[in-house]
């Protein structure tokens, strides 16, 4: 092995990390993958791999001297971000934030208090403690938005009409987090986004503005993700607040070279206003801007160039526009814990519209909800010039997908696509 070939250590090694994994060893590079779970995807096409806890920061850092590691990258979830600061601050090793900075897109508290530091909107807040429930709720108005105060994956996050409902929840939200308190949130009606933007020597270059599309058939707590879509049909309606967001950010907390993300509401004649910012890249979502871009931004490129050369990283984005030149969605299928006997309706990849489909339950295999499980029963990318046939297709897999118990129990939460009012 060339004594100046570059050792990256890749933090995370599901299926998401693949992609990652292989445009680095297409590089040239040697790759270290890194985390609790043993014969993961990420794993097996690695150089070398560890299985140690990346909440473990001393001993990765440890990790990363032994295997002479001269580089660390990590993206997708909030917790690995947080996990690649820290155990990048103790190897030496460079990283977009410190730890201290990256608090600010981690810890809600720490970023409502920048949010009113910046004059930047947010929904109405409270912190709730244990025991205090309806005298910290007192002025809210409902229903409202449990939150802990630094878990990920919307675990905890739970839509509830008035304070009873809260009281009733808070010790499965609170579990989430070791903080003394939860929050509160009024629930905003307006339509939600999903951003992405890479921070190039200070200034956020918007990637894409995502529409982020929900459904409630009335038996989850909360609705759930069910559809996003590349570009938003409201771009140029909040392209302009939302980057000067972004850059008060950035500036705050002293992002130069690196991923900004921002979830945010918006509703004609009031604005944006924001529900959270965070310094990864969404995961489950990020292909979509390659889909939609017909090949000319790639994440996993940025996410290796910035690295080692985050100079690249701004020939790559030199005159990018979010409007991107194509429509891709994401279909992101829910399910109820059970034992899969039957999967059905779901397309392959000799369909023109499909770019991927994954199936993450196959029969005989259990649907399960615990911290740690697989993030959908299934999830299904799609991309066409013509956003009007997207739909189309959108509603005819949302009727076909299903998956069955052994009672004929349909384990798919059924999908609803948003349709904007005034339209069939």
């Amino acid at each position: 092995m060339s004594e100046d070939r570059h050792r990256l250590v890749v933090l995370g090694s599901m299926d998401e990390f693949v992609p990652l994994v292989r445009k680095a060893r297409e590089r040239g590079w040697h790759t270290i993958v890194c985390d609790g779970y043993p014969n993961t995807p990420a794993k097996l096409i690695a150089d070398e791999s560890y299985d140690v806890d990346p909440r473990d920061a001393d001993a990765v850092a440890r990790l990363c001297a032994e295997v002479g590691a001269d580089g660390i990258v990590s993206s997708y979830s909030d917790l690995l971000a947080e996990c690649c600061a820290n155990i990048a601050q103790r190897a030496g090793l460079g990283c977009p934030l410190p730890p201290d900075r990256l608090a600010y897109l981690r810890d809600k508290s720490l970023m409502k208090g920048m949010f009113d530091e910046l004059g930047i909107p947010y929904p109405k807040t409270a912190r709730v403690r244990r025991g205090h429930v309806r005298e910290d709720l007192e002025g809210m108005g409902f229903p409202c938005v449990t939150k802990p105060t630094d878990a990920w994956g919307s675990h905890g996050v739970r839509v509830l009409g008035d304070a009873r409902e809260v009281e009733a929840a808070y010790d499965e939200v609170a579990g989430y987090s070791d903080a003394p308190y939860i929050f509160v949130e009024e629930y905003d009606d307006g339509l939600e986004f999903n951003l992405m933007s890479w921070v190039v020597d200070g200034r956020p270059v918007v990637l894409e503005v995502a529409d982020r599309e929900k459904s409630d058939d009335g038996e989850a707590t909360v609705p759930w993700v069910s559809r996003i879509v590349y570009p938003s049909a409201h771009t140029d309606d909040v392209l302009g607040e939302a980057t000067e967001m972004l850059q008060k950010v950035a500036g705050y907390v002293g992002l130069l070279n690196g991923p900004l993300c921002m979830q945010f509401f918006w509703a004609p004649g009031r604005g944006v206003r924001v529900c959270e910012c965070a310094g990864r890249i969404f995961g489950y979502e990020h292909e979509l801007l390659e889909y939609a871009s017909a090949g000319a931004v790639c994440v996993e490129d940025l996410l290796l160039d910035n690295v080692y050369d985050p100079v690249a990283v701004s020939s790559r984005l030199e005159g990018h526009d979010p409007h991107l030149a194509d429509v891709a969605a994401g279909l992101y299928f829910h399910g109820r814990d059970g034992r899969v006997v039957s999967v059905g309706g779901l397309p392959d990849e000799s369909d023109p519209l499909v770019k991927e489909t994954i199936v993450y339950y196959r029969p005989g295999e259990i649907i399960s909800h615990q911290v740690g499980d697989k993030p959908y029963a299934a999830r299904v990318y799609l991309c066409s010039p013509d956003r009007g046939e997207l739909d189309r297709r959108t509603d005819e897999l949302f009727q076909s997908a299903s998956m069955t118990d052994g009672q004929g129990r349909e384990l798919l939460l059924r999908n609803r696509r948003k349709v904007p009012e005034g339209t069939a």
